[in-house]
């Protein structure tokens, strides 16, 4: 919002001197703009009278000082590390203006605790129907259950993780939200949910939590500084040169189908140069990418609508400009059609067939239509649209990363990451359907191009401290990515422990990936035991849960031994399937009921001896 003389009380001078400067301030120059100004008004500069309103109405005659707390403890649930990457961030946003920072994973938190907390921040992402991440499933039951302890002197706030295309939205961080005012604890600040451009969000997020907790103070965090002096702008940790925000150009150094020929699927192997960029990362991690639409069909897209491609569109709340088919390739979103997007599209149309679609009544019919269609689709199918281009993309997302986990080991492999890249491609609707990022790597890159890219750690899928430690790993398809970095870094340390390894996929002769180098560690003896269900090759399909109970015996004993377990790839049925065989081993070999198995796999999740990768 511009300054101006009727909505502020400088002169016009000084608007026009303000509007010049502000839109050119980094966020640390605003940060240390406003402890600066406060540390002012503390110091005397200010008088009295002038004291904000929420302190003229604290209530109690006990100083703020005695009142709010300098304490802050920061919980996280996170599948992907997302979660962990913004606590990270807050605790260093936090810490730089004084707070006392507490960051935790909810599975880490000792819930003996949540009495003594003053100042609680919840981020939190949604998985599958609405499902906590793993390691919040633990302190979700907590809350939940009748143990759980009254907070009526807990201020909180929640930042709420998710997808829009995804029925249950954020519904984790809503849970979470209503569950502590139910249990008498104050908003600090509104619950926030993000979709997955969360960026923008968690900004606001955190701007407004250190706001209302600065209200909360007597004296903000450059009141510490020397007298007359404003306190240095060094922020308590750099943060990387590279990042999310600011993602590295990585060269392709090959780019290789991994399947034989007549394989009905395209897997790609991927190695990206890491020289100059100062990433790093360890097994287990994940790699994200930003990818291009593809070209043919934002062609198609300018074509349908009659646009034109050279008319420039504002890209984001900063204001930055392109063309309309540089931002319809590199920024927004069109492959994905979501509830909000429709509601916001209808309001550019008098088509009654998308108003009769977004009622409640037909909540069947819109999950039916959502499912595979794209923008081009709702284009054609529900116009004659109003407005024009810039009407259009002003209702998009911007595209979010893909996640891929990473399939190199850093010790193996210096300054480059693999990965292994499954193309997606199908027929929907009476089009062909390409991944957005995956056809990018099958079809439009080659060695020499770059990708821009940065490293997402992942703290929730490590290989154990311990390189004595055996580790069973199940992974199908490309959830065999992880499992190639594993085994190569227990190959360079030059591990001890025992490791088996499960996968699967369609066929033996075409779908083997990466099969000589598995010979290769299994006859050199860095991988232990190997087992495989290709499930096209008989009459009767087997998958990897099949391997598993063929094998109960060997796996139960495994786990007694103190095995570490690891799960990646599809999260809805693969990874359920695994899970449910699991049980089903530890019934039958520990003589154990449901509930006990159940708990015992419960038991492995919070020793982090139970560990999955899912999506």
């Amino acid at each position: 919002m511009q300054l101006q003389v009727t909505n502020s009380p400088f002169s016009q001078e000084q608007v026009d001197l303000l509007n010049q400067l502000l839109p050119t301030l980094t966020e640390n120059q605003k940060i240390w703009l406003s402890g600066y100004l406060a540390s002012q008004a503390t110091s005397g500069a200010a008088p009295a009278a002038e004291a904000p309103a929420a302190q003229e109405t604290a209530g109690p005659q006990t100083s703020q000082a005695e009142t709010a707390s300098k304490e802050v403890t920061i919980l996280f649930g996170s599948q992907t590390g997302n979660g962990q990457m913004i606590a990270e961030d807050s605790s260093r946003r936090l810490k730089d203006q004084g707070y006392n920072v507490t960051v935790s994973s909810m599975d880490d938190f000792k819930t003996k605790n949540m009495k003594k907390v003053e100042n609680i921040l919840v981020i939190v992402s949604t998985h599958g129907e609405g499902d906590p991440p793993d390691n919040a499933i633990s302190f979700h039951e907590f809350l939940k259950g009748r143990k759980a302890p009254k907070l009526e002197d807990v201020r909180f706030s929640v930042l709420a993780l998710g997808d829009t295309s995804y029925e249950y939205f954020c519904q984790t961080g809503k849970d979470f939200d209503q569950r502590l005012e139910e249990l008498g604890g104050t908003r600090l600040y509104p619950r926030v949910d993000c979709d997955v451009d969360f960026d923008d969000d968690a900004e606001e997020w955190i701007q407004g939590v250190l706001s209302s907790l600065n209200e909360l103070q007597e004296e903000t965090v450059q009141a510490a500084a020397p007298a007359g002096g404003a306190a240095p702008a060094v922020p308590a940790t750099e943060q990387p040169s590279y990042s999310r925000t600011n993602p590295f150009r990585a060269e392709i150094l090959d780019n290789i189908n991994l399947n034989g020929r007549g394989s009905v699927k395209e897997t790609r192997h991927v190695e990206l140069s890491l020289e100059g960029s100062g990433l790093t990362f360890e097994p287990g991690d994940s790699l994200g990418m930003f990818p291009e639409n593809d070209p043919l069909l934002v062609d198609q897209l300018i074509r349908e609508m009659d646009w034109n491609p050279e008319e420039t569109v504002v890209l984001n709340k900063q204001g930055d400009i392109r063309s309309l088919r540089e931002a319809l390739l590199s920024h927004f979103e069109i492959t994905v059609l979501t509830k909000p997007l429709l509601e916001k599209m209808s309001k550019l149309t008098n088509n009654e067939k998308l108003q009769e679609l977004l009622e409640t009544e037909h909540a069947d019919d819109l999950r039916t239509y959502l499912e595979g269609r794209d923008l081009l689709d709702l284009l054609k199918d529900y116009g004659p649209w109003q407005g024009g281009a810039a009407d259009v993309v002003s209702n998009l997302r911007k595209i979010p990363p893909r996640l891929y986990s990473i399939a190199s080991s850093p010790s193996a492999n210096p300054d480059e990451v693999h990965l292994t890249v499954g193309a997606v491609r199908y027929d929907a609707h009476g089009r062909a359907r390409t991944g957005v990022c995956s056809g990018q790597c099958a079809e439009r890159t080659e060695p020499g191009d770059t990708l821009p890219i940065y490293i997402q750690h992942n703290p929730n899928f490590k290989l154990p401290d311990n390189p004595s430690a055996p580790v069973i790993m199940v992974g199908p398809g490309t959830g065999i990515a992880p499992f190639r970095s594993f085994v190569e870094e227990r190959e360079e340390v030059e591990a001890d422990g025992k490791s088996w390894l499960f996968f699967g996929d369609q066929h033996f002769r075409t779908d083997f990936l990466y099969q000589t180098e598995w010979q290769q560690w299994l006859e050199e003896g860095s991988l232990s035991k190997m087992d495989v269900a290709f499930s096209r090759d008989n009459e009767e399909k087997v998958y990897v849960q099949h391997r598993i109970l063929e094998n109960s015996g060997e796996v139960y004993q495994w786990l007694q031994d103190g095995a570490f377990l690891y799960i990646c790839g599809d999260e809805k049925r693969m990874a359920h399937d695994v899970h449910e065989a699991l049980v089903t081993v530890l019934e039958k070999e520990g003589n154990m009921t449901h509930e006990e198995a159940e708990a015992f796999m419960l038991d492995l999740q919070q020793q982090k001896r139970y560990q999955r990768d899912v999506y």
